[in-house]
């Protein structure tokens, strides 16, 4: 399964866990970058919300992205706009298969680095 690979990824490349924080969706987690911020969520959602024609449900990885990129990606299969989350800004992507893990696991660097910045804020001198 595709959402496994995903989280033994991010295990094996930065050292995170999945962060599990609702009741209702127990399988369901975060990726936190070492400053705290997610970078990365595996949902499970009914494929309705993606714009899909079925209400199965289907895991997802969500992951942050330049606005460009997310343009650009959305017109390929598996690629949406982010669910639950800033739609110009993080991209899901269907973990069934659809994308590759090769792709996936760029996502997932992109992520990481994009929410990690510097790692720091510079402080303001006055």
């Amino acid at each position: 399964m595709y959402k496994d690979i995903v989280l033994e990824y991010a295990k094996n490349q930065y050292g995170t866990e999945p962060e599990y924080m609702w009741e209702k969706t127990p399988d369901c987690g975060v990726l936190r970058h070492r400053n705290g911020k997610w970078y990365a969520a595996v949902l499970k959602v009914p494929k309705s919300k993606l714009g899909l024609e079925s209400d199965e449900e289907v895991y997802i990885l969500n992951v942050k992205c330049e606005p460009l990129l997310v343009d650009f990606m959305t017109k390929s299969n598996g690629f949406f706009r982010g669910y639950h989350m800033n739609k110009n800004t993080w991209l899901s992507i269907l973990l069934d298969g659809t994308v590759d893990k090769d792709t996936l696991f760029e996502f997932i660097d992109k992520s990481y680095n994009e929410i990690g910045g510097s790692g720091r804020k510079e402080k303001k001198h006055g």
